[in-house]
């Protein structure tokens, strides 16, 4: 019985070994390929290692010096080191950690990202498209500085998302930030008398948005789903004396304008229309109009310091109750 037992306890350890040369030999293949692939496609896709480790239990995969470029989109990441840790036997869950710092480039800018934590937990469907079925993230005291002259912090931050039950390309997002001290450009453009507090106090972002494909290694490779829905459950800032709130449902053209309407709640408003004019995105010809308008309403709704009020987007512009405001944004993630 005794001989019986250890050949069987022989017998698996042998088979459980051979699984896991076999997972971590495909990891470090399929990444290997992935990335010889976007060569292939006229990336950027250079590292100096790449190792799977972790034998028994778990595939832990490094990546060192790994420089992502893409030249269609003109966006690039540089890190240091990249570590994807899952379990062997659920290879569908990483977990995701990056370096106490990393650069990530944008068309108009490179900015310098340093952090003392920034981690994730993704959860990927178990096929081959590997579409994303749910995230959850931390970031921890994060400087962005850009070579444009600009530094923003954040002192923490959650993001959490997840497949929409039974909507097809449809995920519900959250996330939330917490003392937030904007880029002294862009708070000296907006606030040149220096009115309000450095920090955000908290900015709080929880919507469903739907997609018209699924965010999936497709997505990665080639052409990024662009927005079809907005359903905004609850988007709110507060900073200083200043607190905005918004909720509503929008819906997005081939075009990326949307059209729909959201509930807003201003408290400060004029504080906030003072501050649209300094940043250049409301017309100084059009503040007094504004103010007037607004006023009428905040008096209407019984608070003159605080609005309730629809913001409407049609036809590409914007106006917040029956007061123009300018044209709508474009929410486009393709060049």
């Amino acid at each position: 019985m005794v001989r019986m037992f250890f050949g069987l306890l022989i017998i698996i350890t042998i088979g459980w070994s051979a699984y896991w040369w076999v997972g971590s030999t495909a990891q470090q293949t399929g990444l290997t390929a992935w990335l010889d692939d976007r060569r292939a496609a006229g990336w950027v896709a250079d590292y100096d290692d790449l190792s799977v480790k972790g034998y028994p239990s778990r595939f832990d995969t490094s990546i060192t010096n790994l420089n992502l470029a893409d030249p269609k989109s003109g966006w690039a990441w540089n890190t240091p080191f990249l570590q994807v840790l899952m379990l062997s036997y659920q290879p569908n869950h990483v977990i995701a950690v990056l370096p106490p710092e990393h650069v990530v480039s944008t068309p108009t800018e490179r900015i310098n990202v340093k952090s003392d934590v920034i981690r994730a937990s993704i959860k990927f469907d178990a096929n081959t498209d590997l579409a994303l079925n749910a995230v959850s993230g931390e970031m921890e005291n994060v400087i962005l500085a850009s070579n444009a002259g600009r530094t923003s912090e954040m002192k923490a931050a959650k993001l959490a998302t997840r497949q929409t039950t039974g909507v097809a390309n449809s995920h519900d997002l959250f996330f939330q930030a917490d003392g937030v001290k904007p880029a002294r450009i862009f708070t000296k453009l907006i606030d040149p008398d220096s009115q309000l507090p450095d920090v955000f106090d908290t900015l709080r972002i929880d919507v469903t948005a739907g997609f018209d494909a699924p965010w999936d290694r497709h997505a990665v490779e080639g052409k990024k789903p662009e927005f079809t829905a907005l359903t905004v459950k609850d988007v709110s800032a507060t900073w200083g004396e200043m607190n905005f709130q918004a909720k509503g449902d929008l819906t997005f053209d081939a075009d990326g304008y949307p059209t729909g309407k959201l509930s807003v709640r201003a408290k400060n408003w004029k504080d906030m229309i003072t501050l649209g004019v300094s940043a250049g995105a409301i017309p100084q010809d059009l503040q007094s109009t504004l103010e007037g308008g607004l006023g009428l309403l905040a008096r209407l709704s019984g608070n003159p310091d605080t609005i309730d009020a629809p913001l409407s987007f049609k036809n590409g512009f914007i106006s917040l109750g029956p007061i123009p405001i300018g044209r709508a944004p474009q929410l486009r993630l393709n060049p």
